[in-house]
Protein backbone atom coordinates (compact mmCIF):
# COMPACT_ATOMS: atom_id res chain seq x y z
CA UNK A 1 0.00 0.00 0.00
CA UNK A 2 1.10 3.64 -0.73
CA UNK A 3 2.40 5.77 1.91
CA UNK A 4 0.38 9.44 2.22
CA UNK A 5 1.04 11.99 -0.96
CA UNK A 6 0.69 14.99 -1.01
CA UNK A 7 -2.14 16.31 -2.43
CA UNK A 8 -0.38 19.82 -4.06
CA UNK A 9 -1.03 20.73 -7.45
CA UNK A 10 -2.78 17.67 -7.50
CA UNK A 11 -6.06 17.73 -9.80
CA UNK A 12 -9.54 16.54 -8.15
CA UNK A 13 -12.21 15.02 -10.83
CA UNK A 14 -15.24 16.65 -10.98
CA UNK A 15 -30.01 5.21 1.69
CA UNK A 16 -27.95 2.76 2.56
CA UNK A 17 -28.88 -0.81 3.30
CA UNK A 18 -32.74 -0.96 2.25
CA UNK A 19 -35.08 -3.07 4.01
CA UNK A 20 -36.52 -4.99 1.55
CA UNK A 21 -33.38 -5.81 -0.82
CA UNK A 22 -34.49 -5.30 -4.38
CA UNK A 23 -32.99 -5.33 -7.87
CA UNK A 24 -32.83 -2.08 -9.90
CA UNK A 25 -33.90 -2.73 -13.71
CA UNK A 26 -33.37 0.48 -16.39
CA UNK A 27 -36.69 1.44 -15.95
CA UNK A 28 -37.71 0.99 -12.27
CA UNK A 29 -37.44 4.42 -10.16
CA UNK A 30 -37.87 4.69 -6.64
CA UNK A 31 -38.22 8.37 -4.87
CA UNK A 32 -36.89 8.57 -1.23
CA UNK A 33 -38.80 8.79 1.27
CA UNK A 34 -39.18 12.35 2.81
CA UNK A 35 -37.24 13.64 -0.30
CA UNK A 36 -39.10 14.72 -2.94
CA UNK A 37 -37.48 14.29 -6.83
CA UNK A 38 -38.59 18.31 -7.93
CA UNK A 39 -36.67 19.48 -4.81
CA UNK A 40 -32.99 20.23 -4.69
CA UNK A 41 -30.97 20.61 -1.60
CA UNK A 42 -27.79 21.55 -0.68
CA UNK A 43 -24.78 19.86 1.00
CA UNK A 44 -22.42 22.23 1.08
CA UNK A 45 -21.97 21.77 5.24
CA UNK A 46 -20.29 18.03 4.63
CA UNK A 47 -17.25 17.55 3.61
CA UNK A 48 -16.35 16.78 0.34
CA UNK A 49 -13.71 14.88 -1.50
CA UNK A 50 -10.86 17.47 -1.54
CA UNK A 51 -12.25 18.96 1.61
CA UNK A 52 -11.39 15.73 2.82
CA UNK A 53 -7.92 15.39 1.86
CA UNK A 54 -7.10 18.44 2.79
CA UNK A 55 -8.33 17.24 6.18
CA UNK A 56 -6.92 14.39 6.38
CA UNK A 57 -3.02 15.58 5.35
CA UNK A 58 -3.78 18.36 8.59
CA UNK A 59 -4.57 15.30 11.30
CA UNK A 60 -1.28 13.44 9.98
CA UNK A 61 0.43 16.37 10.24
CA UNK A 62 -0.85 17.86 13.43
CA UNK A 63 -0.40 14.60 15.41
CA UNK A 64 3.08 14.23 15.74
CA UNK A 65 2.99 11.09 14.25
CA UNK A 66 0.20 9.29 15.72
CA UNK A 67 -2.13 9.09 12.94
CA UNK A 68 -0.74 7.37 9.68
CA UNK A 69 -2.83 7.74 6.47
CA UNK A 70 -2.68 5.89 3.47
CA UNK A 71 -3.68 5.82 -0.22
CA UNK A 72 -4.77 2.20 -0.16
CA UNK A 73 -6.44 1.99 -3.31
CA UNK A 74 -8.00 3.90 -6.20
CA UNK A 75 -11.54 4.01 -7.59
CA UNK A 76 -12.96 3.20 -10.77
CA UNK A 77 -12.54 7.14 -11.81
CA UNK A 78 -9.35 7.10 -10.45
CA UNK A 79 -9.74 8.27 -7.35
CA UNK A 80 -7.63 7.71 -4.10
CA UNK A 81 -9.34 5.54 -1.74
CA UNK A 82 -7.52 6.73 2.00
CA UNK A 83 -7.29 5.17 5.03
CA UNK A 84 -6.41 6.66 8.48
CA UNK A 85 -4.67 4.96 11.24
CA UNK A 86 -4.30 6.13 14.65
CA UNK A 87 -3.24 3.79 18.05
CA UNK A 88 -1.17 0.86 18.56
CA UNK A 89 -3.30 -1.79 20.54
CA UNK A 90 -3.47 -5.25 19.62
CA UNK A 91 -7.73 -5.14 18.73
CA UNK A 92 -8.53 -3.81 16.10
CA UNK A 93 -11.35 -1.88 14.79
CA UNK A 94 -11.78 -1.04 10.96
CA UNK A 95 -14.62 1.62 10.27
CA UNK A 96 -15.94 2.85 6.63
CA UNK A 97 -18.24 5.71 5.63
CA UNK A 98 -19.71 6.65 2.19
CA UNK A 99 -19.66 2.99 0.92
CA UNK A 100 -23.13 4.75 -0.56
CA UNK A 101 -21.61 8.23 -1.66
CA UNK A 102 -24.60 9.95 -0.55
CA UNK A 103 -24.67 8.92 3.21
CA UNK A 104 -22.26 11.48 4.44
CA UNK A 105 -22.20 12.18 8.02
CA UNK A 106 -20.25 9.24 8.98
CA UNK A 107 -17.20 10.94 7.00
CA UNK A 108 -17.39 14.29 9.21
CA UNK A 109 -17.54 12.08 12.82
CA UNK A 110 -14.57 9.66 11.82
CA UNK A 111 -12.59 13.24 10.79
CA UNK A 112 -13.35 14.47 13.98
CA UNK A 113 -12.65 11.70 15.87
CA UNK A 114 -8.98 10.88 14.35
CA UNK A 115 -9.24 14.63 15.40
CA UNK A 116 -9.08 14.17 18.76
CA UNK A 117 -7.09 11.03 18.78
CA UNK A 118 -4.21 12.25 17.08
CA UNK A 119 -3.72 15.51 18.95
CA UNK A 120 -5.44 14.81 22.18
CA UNK A 121 -2.82 14.50 25.10
CA UNK A 122 -5.74 13.66 26.95
CA UNK A 123 -6.23 10.34 29.47
CA UNK A 124 -9.05 9.08 27.33
CA UNK A 125 -7.54 9.57 23.90
CA UNK A 126 -3.96 8.24 25.44
CA UNK A 127 -6.20 4.82 26.71
CA UNK A 128 -7.77 4.45 23.32
CA UNK A 129 -4.09 4.44 21.33
CA UNK A 130 -2.79 2.36 23.57
CA UNK A 131 -5.56 -0.60 23.64
CA UNK A 132 -6.85 -0.12 19.80
CA UNK A 133 -5.71 -0.03 16.58
CA UNK A 134 -8.63 1.91 14.42
CA UNK A 135 -8.92 2.21 11.53
CA UNK A 136 -10.83 4.31 9.32
CA UNK A 137 -11.62 4.69 5.75
CA UNK A 138 -13.87 8.28 5.28
CA UNK A 139 -15.08 7.74 1.79
CA UNK A 140 -14.75 3.87 0.25
CA UNK A 141 -16.87 5.26 -2.30
CA UNK A 142 -15.22 8.75 -3.43
CA UNK A 143 -16.99 8.25 -7.01
CA UNK A 144 -20.21 7.94 -5.78
CA UNK A 145 -19.42 11.03 -3.26
CA UNK A 146 -18.75 13.56 -5.94
CA UNK A 147 -21.85 12.40 -7.62
CA UNK A 148 -23.93 12.72 -4.46
CA UNK A 149 -25.79 9.27 -4.98
CA UNK A 150 -25.51 6.04 -3.78
CA UNK A 151 -23.70 3.41 -6.43
CA UNK A 152 -20.35 4.18 -7.46
CA UNK A 153 -19.52 5.33 -11.74
CA UNK A 154 -18.98 1.79 -13.37
CA UNK A 155 -20.58 0.84 -16.52
CA UNK A 156 -21.00 -3.33 -17.13
CA UNK A 157 -18.93 -2.78 -19.84
CA UNK A 158 -15.50 -1.71 -17.75
CA UNK A 159 -16.44 -5.09 -15.33
CA UNK A 160 -16.38 -7.62 -18.60
CA UNK A 161 -13.05 -5.35 -19.58
CA UNK A 162 -11.47 -6.27 -16.71
CA UNK A 163 -13.34 -9.79 -15.96
CA UNK A 164 -13.15 -11.21 -19.61
CA UNK A 165 -14.87 -14.32 -18.47
CA UNK A 166 -17.95 -12.08 -17.68
CA UNK A 167 -18.47 -11.81 -21.80
CA UNK A 168 -21.81 -13.10 -22.28
CA UNK A 169 -22.64 -13.39 -18.56
CA UNK A 170 -26.27 -11.14 -17.24
CA UNK A 171 -25.51 -7.82 -15.21
CA UNK A 172 -24.98 -8.50 -11.77
CA UNK A 173 -28.48 -7.90 -10.42
CA UNK A 174 -27.19 -4.41 -8.14
CA UNK A 175 -26.93 -2.73 -11.78
CA UNK A 176 -28.18 0.67 -11.99
CA UNK A 177 -28.96 2.06 -15.39
CA UNK A 178 -32.42 3.52 -14.44
CA UNK A 179 -33.61 5.93 -11.97
CA UNK A 180 -33.12 5.17 -8.05
CA UNK A 181 -34.49 7.41 -5.27
CA UNK A 182 -33.98 10.75 -7.71
CA UNK A 183 -31.04 9.85 -9.21
CA UNK A 184 -30.60 9.34 -12.79
CA UNK A 185 -27.75 6.66 -13.95
CA UNK A 186 -28.99 7.03 -17.54
CA UNK A 187 -25.57 8.12 -18.41
CA UNK A 188 -23.53 7.32 -15.54
CA UNK A 189 -24.28 3.59 -14.78
CA UNK A 190 -23.02 2.29 -11.53
CA UNK A 191 -23.98 -0.83 -8.68
CA UNK A 192 -24.20 -0.74 -5.39
CA UNK A 193 -21.04 -1.52 -4.19
CA UNK A 194 -22.84 -2.73 -0.89
CA UNK A 195 -23.34 -5.76 -2.57
CA UNK A 196 -20.06 -7.17 -3.93
CA UNK A 197 -18.23 -8.63 -1.02
CA UNK A 198 -18.31 -12.55 -0.63
CA UNK A 199 -17.25 -14.31 2.48
CA UNK A 200 -14.62 -15.94 0.48
CA UNK A 201 -12.44 -13.49 0.53
CA UNK A 202 -9.90 -15.17 -2.49
CA UNK A 203 -13.12 -15.30 -4.53
CA UNK A 204 -12.94 -14.66 -8.33
CA UNK A 205 -16.16 -13.87 -10.22
CA UNK A 206 -17.69 -16.78 -12.27
CA UNK A 207 -19.86 -16.62 -15.20
CA UNK A 208 -22.49 -18.68 -13.39
CA UNK A 209 -22.84 -16.57 -10.04
CA UNK A 210 -24.24 -13.61 -12.36
CA UNK A 211 -26.76 -11.80 -12.08
CA UNK A 212 -27.10 -13.39 -8.59
CA UNK A 213 -29.35 -11.86 -5.78
CA UNK A 214 -29.52 -9.97 -2.17
CA UNK A 215 -29.40 -13.05 -0.64
CA UNK A 216 -26.31 -14.26 -2.30
CA UNK A 217 -22.33 -13.45 -1.99
CA UNK A 218 -21.12 -10.42 -4.61
CA UNK A 219 -18.11 -10.30 -6.55
CA UNK A 220 -15.59 -8.04 -6.16
CA UNK A 221 -15.72 -6.58 -9.17
CA UNK A 222 -15.05 -3.19 -8.42
CA UNK A 223 -11.77 -1.68 -7.16
CA UNK A 224 -14.20 0.17 -3.79
CA UNK A 225 -14.52 -3.18 -2.92
CA UNK A 226 -11.43 -5.11 -3.81
CA UNK A 227 -9.74 -1.84 -1.64
CA UNK A 228 -11.35 -2.93 1.51
CA UNK A 229 -11.59 -6.30 1.10
CA UNK A 230 -7.42 -5.89 0.63
CA UNK A 231 -7.70 -3.89 3.35
CA UNK A 232 -9.62 -6.08 5.84
CA UNK A 233 -7.11 -9.23 4.42
CA UNK A 234 -4.30 -7.10 5.52
CA UNK A 235 -5.48 -6.35 8.55
CA UNK A 236 -5.54 -10.18 9.58
CA UNK A 237 -2.03 -10.85 8.26
CA UNK A 238 -0.76 -8.03 11.06
CA UNK A 239 -2.86 -8.97 13.67
CA UNK A 240 -4.53 -11.96 13.32
CA UNK A 241 -8.31 -11.05 13.32
CA UNK A 242 -10.23 -7.46 13.14
CA UNK A 243 -12.16 -7.67 16.36
CA UNK A 244 -14.37 -5.16 15.05
CA UNK A 245 -15.88 -3.74 11.89
CA UNK A 246 -18.51 -0.98 11.42
CA UNK A 247 -20.26 0.47 8.43
CA UNK A 248 -21.81 4.24 9.10
CA UNK A 249 -25.22 4.15 6.61
CA UNK A 250 -28.46 6.51 6.18
CA UNK A 251 -31.78 5.37 6.19
CA UNK A 252 -35.47 7.40 5.17
CA UNK A 253 -36.20 9.95 8.09
CA UNK A 254 -40.10 8.54 8.20
CA UNK A 255 -39.02 5.50 10.51
CA UNK A 256 -40.66 4.89 14.09
CA UNK A 257 -39.54 3.75 17.54
CA UNK A 258 -40.91 0.58 17.97
CA UNK A 259 -44.85 0.95 18.20
CA UNK A 260 -44.47 4.44 19.52
CA UNK A 261 -45.19 8.19 17.02
CA UNK A 262 -41.38 9.00 17.78
CA UNK A 263 -39.45 9.62 15.38
CA UNK A 264 -36.00 7.15 14.89
CA UNK A 265 -32.59 9.09 15.50
CA UNK A 266 -30.49 6.00 14.12
CA UNK A 267 -31.37 2.13 14.01
CA UNK A 268 -28.22 -0.61 14.61
CA UNK A 269 -27.71 -3.78 14.18
CA UNK A 270 -25.35 -7.01 14.46
CA UNK A 271 -26.90 -9.15 12.64
CA UNK A 272 -26.77 -9.28 8.27
CA UNK A 273 -27.02 -13.20 7.95
CA UNK A 274 -28.40 -16.14 9.61
CA UNK A 275 -26.04 -18.00 12.40
CA UNK A 276 -23.96 -20.24 10.84
CA UNK A 277 -23.99 -22.67 13.87
CA UNK A 278 -28.18 -23.01 12.96
CA UNK A 279 -30.22 -24.55 10.74
CA UNK A 280 -31.08 -21.67 8.80
CA UNK A 281 -27.58 -20.67 8.17
CA UNK A 282 -26.22 -23.88 6.77
CA UNK A 283 -25.29 -22.90 4.09
CA UNK A 284 -22.13 -20.52 5.86
CA UNK A 285 -21.29 -23.74 8.20
CA UNK A 286 -17.78 -23.40 7.03
CA UNK A 287 -17.70 -20.02 8.96
CA UNK A 288 -19.18 -21.17 11.71
CA UNK A 289 -16.28 -21.13 14.13
CA UNK A 290 -15.59 -17.74 13.17
CA UNK A 291 -18.79 -16.05 13.56
CA UNK A 292 -19.13 -14.31 17.05
CA UNK A 293 -22.71 -13.21 16.81
CA UNK A 294 -22.65 -12.33 20.82
CA UNK A 295 -19.70 -10.13 20.76
CA UNK A 296 -21.87 -8.19 17.47
CA UNK A 297 -24.82 -8.09 20.07
CA UNK A 298 -22.17 -6.82 22.67
CA UNK A 299 -20.86 -3.68 20.75
CA UNK A 300 -24.62 -2.77 19.43
CA UNK A 301 -25.66 -3.14 23.41
CA UNK A 302 -23.10 -0.51 24.48
CA UNK A 303 -24.06 1.86 22.09
CA UNK A 304 -27.56 1.55 22.82
CA UNK A 305 -26.89 2.49 26.44
CA UNK A 306 -24.73 5.49 25.74
CA UNK A 307 -27.35 7.14 23.46
CA UNK A 308 -29.96 6.54 26.21
CA UNK A 309 -27.65 8.30 28.74
CA UNK A 310 -28.93 11.22 30.54
CA UNK A 311 -30.96 13.65 28.49
CA UNK A 312 -29.63 12.79 25.16
CA UNK A 313 -31.37 14.04 21.88
CA UNK A 314 -29.79 11.57 20.58
CA UNK A 315 -31.87 8.42 22.23
CA UNK A 316 -34.92 7.18 20.12
CA UNK A 317 -32.56 4.40 19.03
CA UNK A 318 -33.69 1.13 17.34
CA UNK A 319 -32.71 -2.07 15.84
CA UNK A 320 -32.72 -2.11 12.15
CA UNK A 321 -34.91 -4.55 10.87
CA UNK A 322 -33.72 -8.32 11.84
CA UNK A 323 -34.14 -11.76 10.37
CA UNK A 324 -31.57 -11.06 6.83
CA UNK A 325 -29.41 -12.54 4.96
CA UNK A 326 -26.89 -10.62 3.03
CA UNK A 327 -23.59 -12.21 2.27
CA UNK A 328 -22.58 -9.23 -0.58
CA UNK A 329 -22.52 -6.67 2.12
CA UNK A 330 -19.07 -5.90 3.62
CA UNK A 331 -20.89 -6.46 7.21
CA UNK A 332 -22.30 -9.60 6.45
CA UNK A 333 -19.06 -11.11 4.98
CA UNK A 334 -16.72 -9.40 7.69
CA UNK A 335 -19.36 -11.08 10.28
CA UNK A 336 -18.49 -14.59 8.70
CA UNK A 337 -14.89 -13.38 8.82
CA UNK A 338 -14.93 -13.30 12.86
CA UNK A 339 -15.69 -9.34 13.09
CA UNK A 340 -17.93 -8.53 15.56
CA UNK A 341 -20.11 -5.76 13.38
CA UNK A 342 -22.36 -3.14 14.02
CA UNK A 343 -24.51 -0.67 10.98
CA UNK A 344 -25.34 2.54 12.07
CA UNK A 345 -28.13 4.15 10.11
CA UNK A 346 -28.90 7.40 10.84
CA UNK A 347 -32.05 8.93 10.13
CA UNK A 348 -32.87 10.57 7.01
CA UNK A 349 -30.35 10.97 3.79
CA UNK A 350 -27.65 13.93 3.52
CA UNK A 351 -30.07 16.16 1.84
CA UNK A 352 -33.37 15.94 4.24
CA UNK A 353 -32.30 18.17 7.03
CA UNK A 354 -30.95 21.49 7.59
CA UNK A 355 -27.46 22.50 9.34
CA UNK A 356 -28.21 22.03 12.86
CA UNK A 357 -30.00 18.85 12.50
CA UNK A 358 -26.94 17.70 10.38
CA UNK A 359 -24.69 18.94 13.27
CA UNK A 360 -27.35 16.28 16.04
CA UNK A 361 -26.77 13.23 13.50
CA UNK A 362 -23.08 13.86 13.12
CA UNK A 363 -22.69 13.77 16.97
CA UNK A 364 -24.79 10.44 17.27
CA UNK A 365 -22.44 8.93 15.08
CA UNK A 366 -19.73 9.98 17.05
CA UNK A 367 -21.15 9.19 20.37
CA UNK A 368 -21.99 5.87 18.84
CA UNK A 369 -18.13 5.41 18.09
CA UNK A 370 -17.02 6.54 21.16
CA UNK A 371 -19.52 3.60 23.10
CA UNK A 372 -17.37 0.90 21.15
CA UNK A 373 -13.64 2.26 21.22
CA UNK A 374 -14.18 3.29 25.21
CA UNK A 375 -15.81 -0.28 25.91
CA UNK A 376 -13.48 -2.15 23.93
CA UNK A 377 -10.28 0.03 25.90
CA UNK A 378 -11.94 -0.83 29.54
CA UNK A 379 -13.29 -3.61 28.72
CA UNK A 380 -16.50 -3.30 29.38
CA UNK A 381 -18.30 -4.51 26.16
CA UNK A 382 -17.24 -7.44 27.03
CA UNK A 383 -18.74 -7.90 30.47
CA UNK A 384 -22.21 -6.36 28.38
CA UNK A 385 -25.32 -9.26 28.63
CA UNK A 386 -25.79 -9.90 24.77
CA UNK A 387 -29.13 -11.05 25.20
CA UNK A 388 -30.15 -7.63 25.91
CA UNK A 389 -29.72 -6.73 22.52
CA UNK A 390 -33.35 -8.49 21.99
CA UNK A 391 -34.62 -5.98 24.03
CA UNK A 392 -34.24 -3.21 21.79
CA UNK A 393 -36.97 -1.58 20.36
CA UNK A 394 -37.06 -2.55 16.29
CA UNK A 395 -37.38 0.05 13.78
CA UNK A 396 -41.32 0.36 12.60
CA UNK A 397 -42.48 2.75 9.49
Amino acid sequence: MKKWKSIAGMSVLAGALIFQPFAVSADQSENSPGTPPQQEYKIDGFVDYEEMEQRLEKIEQTSQGRVEVEVIGQSNQGRDIYSARVGNGDKVVLVESEIHGNEKTGTDALLNILQYLGSSGSKHAEAIREELTLVAVPKMNPDASELDRRGNDRSWEEVVDDFPQLEGASPSWNYYTGTLQGDDYSDNPGFDVNRDFNPDLQYEPKPEDFPGSSSEPGWYIHPESQTIRDLYIDLQEEFGNVDTFIDLHHQGPHYKVGDTDRDVTMSISAQFVPDPNSEAGSKYSSYADNYNYDFSRQLNVAIYDRLQQGNSPFNNITLYPQGLDLPGTALGSFALNGSGTVLFEVRGQTHSFGQKKRGQLVKTVETGLYAVLDGMTDGSVYDEDPERYEEIPLTTR
